[in-house]
């Protein structure tokens, strides 16, 4: 018989459907709606090739609604991805699978970006549309020429991210970027003029995109759409007016089919509607051969694109940066070179600002921005003009207040490839940030975070722009490098770092307040190893002095208190605790010394989480409160952290 895009849309449900009724957990109704404008947007819009998942000229897929993840499995394993297979779907949510919950890009190579936490997807989609239209600037069309497509739901759209990213993107006019808007008006507590009566394509326009609807279940409709939303210079929004649960008798058009298995007797029911004769897991010969040969259709085109690249200039600067490879050179040596003959005295957003100076104008592949802190954060540096949508050459964002939809975008940008982001805010705006910061370190992007205004060193704005908790919190997320350096040197010693680090993102935590230069030797990145002995006890060692970042000049003066008592003090300073963590014993015990040492640290946080170096036994000065708002040195007398309150608690505990 002949193949009716209506039969390979119902491939797309049949799977979904089977596979979240093997696992008795999964969503759906959205796969099932959405099953029709899939199909259109796979066989006549998107670019790709399922035997070259990582083609640096593909288009970028989102699903920003992730919990419709057998949508996203079921279309790879259609259209011929080596993975996931039928077994791989057949065991949808297991252990085992591929197939997770919500789709993780690092399990399946066609999956682009994590997504889940709604609305992410759509922001992060932002991030890759920007890099292709900066890429497209540098290396143009022969090697750079793709879009963007996003399926988002109600909650995507709901979610304050959206909101700034849409934001962004209008302002910038990423006319790359098309959103699928599944309109089936239904969320988890039911229909949603229970929660919004807003009107989303005003919104939208407002904000400079250009929007247009379809039938969402009509063929020839959703092809119309998407092609006016191609066409269409802005970025678009094609709002697609879909049925959740398509096609399942009773429970299609409600929320009952959301997040919940639809059951035996619906799913039968379910086959009957649809004409589906087949049995669970069961796709017929001749539709997955109609599927096969859509997705064998962008090998051609993948060629084509190859022969460009090996006859073009650039070639090998574009492999490069899609690479993530760094180049060779030495202008971060030079510049600490330059520091260590002349240690200045800057706070370590200045010292980040210098270093930054050297890195952007070795590496072009660095673009950076802040979220409307630009003259705070000091991320912006000569190399680096503004990227506007008149110019997509250049290499700084103004985000405007947005510091979550900056996140999401950096997280974008950093998985499309050829760029390594970074972007500043407060270190106390990490509250902002965080669920895109967390969706970094799941997904292993090279995104780096500038945060400055790391403590209660930023003095009389107060406790609201104080923080506290921050550091430590971040800490304690996994596969994130938190950076706290104490100087100048320290500083560009970090930043080395977090552009090598190629498998997951940093954080740099900076001070507003200037901090003496400690040291001068820079034969060797003493930070590679997270912490490294600044001083060694000049008396009989009886204390450890544990510090970081602005407090490292203040161990230094307690040490000094203590040596003129006849007590030796070690100083050890830790910017990159994860880094000191993954050490071997013998480096860490020998650091944090043996028995009859008192260890102590100090750091203008919490003391929360610093027993794992003290010991119960050992003394932690810190701030287990909110800041206040005073002048800087009025505040560290009030909290504790000066010489003066440190030192008598130290020889008092040794006695």
């Amino acid at each position: 018989m002949t193949v009716t895009e209506k039969n390979m849309a119902n491939a797309i449900r049949a799977l979904a459907m089977d596979a979240v009724q093997a696992a008795n957990s999964g969503h759906p109704g959205m796969p099932m709606g959405m099953a029709d404008v899939a199909t259109v947007l796979f066989s006549d819009f998107l670019k790709y090739d399922p035997q070259a998942p990582k083609w640096a000229d593909r288009d970028r897929f989102v699903l920003s609604a992730g919990h419709g993840s057998m949508l996203i499995y079921s279309l790879l394993h259609l259209t011929g991805y080596a993975r996931p297979t039928l077994e791989d779907i057949k065991n949808f949510r297991q252990l085992s699978s591929p197939c997770a919950g919500h789709p993780e890009n690092f399990k399946l190579e066609g999956v682009e970006t994590t997504t889940g936490p709604l609305g992410q997807g759509f922001a992060t989609a932002v991030g890759m549309a920007i890099a292709e239209r900066h890429l497209n600037a540098v290396f143009d069309n022969d090697l750079v020429d793709h879009k963007t497509w996003v399926i988002a739901g109600d909650g995507c759209l709901m979610e304050g991210i959206n909101h700034e990213a849409v934001g962004l993107a209008g302002h910038l006019g990423l006319g790359r970027l098309n959103v699928l808007w599944d309109d089936n008006g239904i969320t988890i507590d039911g229909g949603t003029e229970l929660s919004t009566s807003e009107d989303i394509p005003a919104r939208y326009r407002a904000s400079g995109w250009h929007v247009v609807s379809c039938d969402g279940h009509d063929f020839d409709d959703i092809r119309k759409a998407l092609g006016e939303a191609e066409a269409d210079p802005r970025p678009s929004l094609i709002a697609c007016k879909t049925v959740i649960g398509y096609g399942a008798p009773t429970k299609q058009g409600t929320s009952a089919t959301h997040g919940a298995p639809l059951g035996d007797e619906e799913i039968a029911g379910t086959r009957d509607a649809l004409g589906w004769e087949h049995k669970p897991f069961i796709i017929p010969e001749d539709i997955l051969t109609s599927w096969r040969q859509l997705g064998a259709t962008g090998a051609a085109a993948r060629s084509d694109w190859e022969g460009r690249l090996n006859g073009h200039a650039q070639a090998a600067e574009f492999t490069r940066r899609m690479a993530g490879e760094l180049p060779d050179g030495s202008a971060m040596q030079d510049y600490l070179a330059g520091l260590a003959k002349d240690p200045p005295k800057w706070a370590t957003r200045k010292s980040s600002e210098m270093a930054l100076g050297a890195i952007t104008a070795a590496l072009p592949e660095m673009i950076g921005g802040s979220a409307d802190l630009t003259g705070s954060n000091n991320t912006k540096t000569p190399s680096t003009k503004p990227l506007t949508k008149d110019d997509y050459s250049g290499r700084y964002i103004y985000y405007g207040i947005r510091e979550f939809g900056m996140a999401a975008a950096m997280n974008g940008m950093a998985l499309h490839g050829g760029i390594i982001p970074y972007g500043g805010t407060f270190l106390v705006f990490t509250d902002y940030c965080r669920g895109a910061m967390r969706l970094s370190a799941i997904q292993n992007t090279r995104a780096i975070y500038v945060m400055t205004h790391d403590s209660i060193g930023l003095g009389e704005d107060g406790p609201t722009h104080q923080p506290i908790e921050h550091v430590q919190s971040l800490r304690l997320m996994p596969n994130m490098h938190v950076f706290r350096p104490a100087d100048a040197i320290e500083t560009a010693e970090c930043w080395a770092l977090a552009i090598k680090r190629a498998d997951g993102p940093s954080t740099l935590a900076l001070t507003r307040q200037g901090l003496p230069p400690l040291r001068d030797d820079v034969s060797v990145n003493l930070c590679e190893k997270g912490a490294y002995r600044m001083k060694a006890a000049e008396a009989d060692k009886r204390v450890v002095l544990v510090a970081t970042g602005s407090e490292v000049s203040l161990a230094m003066d307690v040490a000094a208190k203590l040596e003129a008592a006849g007590v030796g003090a070690d100083v050890v300073s830790m910017p990159c605790a994860e880094l000191f963590d993954g050490q071997d014993d013998a480096y860490r015990n020998d650091l944090l010394g043996g028995s009859g040492v008192l260890r102590v640290s100090i750091e203008a946080g919490t003391t929360y989480g610093w027993e794992r170096y003290t010991g119960l036994d050992g003394l932690r000065f810190g701030i287990d409160s909110f800041g206040a708002s005073a002048p800087i040195d009025d505040l560290f007398a009030h909290f504790g952290l000066t010489v003066d309150a440190i030192t008598p608690q130290i020889l008092k505990k040794i006695g």
